[in-house]
């Protein structure tokens, strides 16, 4: 037995090495391979034929894309680049590279990481992750199933951010109650904590898909079919056509994670009641957790509510996230003196995070500025030589990947009217490739800037970006096929133009 563990130990120390130096060596690679794409893109303009201030951005982008996947540098130094070189190469001013570092839902997450936080403090984010095991059980799939359909849920009435910021310190008390445990081989702990985690992310994105608020994209493509086609798209219409394949998209992240990615086999055999035996050793609440529930109740709620209330409310996410995160040091504890949190809690805050979202804001804020976004409009239009389904499914290839690195926001808006006066032009139904690009345009999944949801679970320290690159891949092709499929055959029968 000894000598089993003594090869085991060998064996993980000798595969730990080696990721060591794939990573060392793909950050050498990266860290010569990014300015060389800066540099060609920068000074060769025949490439694009773009001017020379989108040139700059695009040959940035590339620069700091290339440095966030190989880690040629810590990511979040990486994120600080566009301050430098968006103002040096004359991409954009400096006001505009480096506002974005400060937009509301950077802020938005400073408030909910600080919720996050308080939750922790008090031990809530364990009762909860019990009450969650309790109702659907001990298996590792089944913990990621109700994971994964609590916060599909909660994403058809909120922002996907909002749901992820709600749901992390849930998931990562879960990941901690199955570590603390035992329950699982070092290897099956690390598919699990990996799976779960990054299910939370992708769950709090697809769930968005179904209605009409639950995502950005989905509201433009409501207004523009209004504007340019005088057509209603109502929330019953489009949620009878988004439902079924939000439903299969969760299906299709659930079996694939539990079955096939991050599957895990059981070490030891769990009691069916040690959830509840857990609760009972928690005890009563303390009032610090009631109080601390009482305002994550409360943050949440208004989170659902807000959308529904009147325009003369200026009430916003990042408003509702602040005033939740203010109240944790503003309301008295018991155990302790001073506030829910004091300002040393804050030591643990994900600052690198922030640094992150903000990076990706401020290429995206570069993209308007120098009317980057046109000419991906331009070259979108090139496609009409192709079959119509081949069209559907470059257009979604496209558009997905583009808001890798891009706003869904913005990416939308740009090419939801493209879309809709190329499809006029062929003669085709405008709705499908305007519904394709409000689609396609939430579901980005390879990288931590790519949806707020995705930054929020890299927050965690579980997630390397190998492991969400690996993973989202598989999730953009599902994507890409499942939107393909929908748009060609049922989009025509529930979703048609007028």
């Amino acid at each position: 037995m000894a000598s089993d563990e003594g090869k085991e130990g060998r064996q993980d120390t000798a595969e730990t090495e080696e990721s060591s130096r794939g990573i060392i060596t793909r950050g050498r690679i990266g860290l010569v391979l990014g300015p060389t794409l800066f540099a060609v893109f920068l000074w060769i303009p025949q490439i694009t034929d773009l001017d020379h201030a989108p040139r700059a951005v695009l040959a940035v982008t590339l620069w700091v894309a290339t440095w966030w996947i190989t880690e040629a540098m810590p990511i979040p130094a990486t994120s600080l680049l566009p301050v430098i070189l968006l103002p040096l190469t004359g991409g954009t001013d400096e006001e505009t590279a480096t506002m974005a570092y400060a937009d509301p839902i950077v802020f938005m997450y400073l408030g909910g990481f600080t919720i996050a936080l308080a939750i922790q403090r008090w031990d809530l984010h364990r009762r909860i992750a019990m009450t969650i095991i309790r109702m659907v059980g001990t298996g590792g799939s089944r913990i990621m199933l109700g994971i994964i359909l609590a916060c599909a849920f909660l994403s058809m009435w909120i922002s996907n951010a909002a749901t992820a910021l709600m749901m992390l310190p849930i998931a990562l008390a879960l990941v901690e109650e199955v570590k603390e445990r035992q329950l699982y081989d070092e290897e099956s702990f690390r598919r699990f904590s990996k799976g779960l985690l990054l299910s939370v992310a992708y769950a709090s994105t697809i769930g968005g898909l179904a209605t009409l608020i639950g995502s950005v994209p989905n509201a433009v493509f409501a207004a523009q079919a209004g504007i340019l086609l005088d057509a209603e798209v109502t929330f019953a219409s489009w949620m009878l056509f988004a439902g079924p394949m939000t439903l299969l998209m969760l299906a299709a992240l659930y079996l694939l994670f539990s079955k096939v990615l991050f599957r895990v086999t059981m070490q030891t055999e769990t009691p069916p009641d040690f959830a509840k035996e857990e609760l009972r050793k928690l005890g009563a609440m303390s009032y610090e957790e009631k109080v601390v529930l009482t305002i994550f109740a409360a943050v949440g709620t208004l989170w659902i509510s807000s959308g529904f209330l009147p325009d003369a409310v200026p009430l916003t996410d990042t408003t509702i996230s602040m005033v939740g995160a203010v109240l944790m040091f503003l309301v008295p504890a018991r155990q302790q003196k001073g506030g829910l949190l004091v300002w040393k809690d804050l030591a643990d805050l994900p600052w690198g995070i922030l640094l992150l979202f903000g990076g990706g804001l401020s290429l995206a804020a570069a993209f308007e500025d120098s009317e980057l976004t046109p000419w991906f409009g331009e070259l979108m239009e090139q496609l009409e030589v192709l079959p119509y389904a081949l069209i559907i499914i470059a257009v979604a290839a496209i558009v997905l990947f583009m808001t890798e690195v891009m706003s869904n926001t913005a990416v939308s808006n740009m090419l939801i009217p493209v879309a809709a006066g190329m499809a006029l032009g062929m003669g085709v139904d405008p709705f499908a490739i305007m519904a394709l690009v409000a689609m396609t345009s939430s579901c980005a999944f390879m990288l931590p800037i790519s949806t707020p949801p995705n930054a929020a679970v890299f927050s965690s320290g579980y997630i390397t970006m190998d492991d969400m690159v690996k993973a989202g891949i598989w999730m953009n092709i599902v994507a890409i096929t499942l939107t393909s499929v929908f748009i060609l055959f049922w989009q025509p029968v529930v979703l048609a133009g007028p």
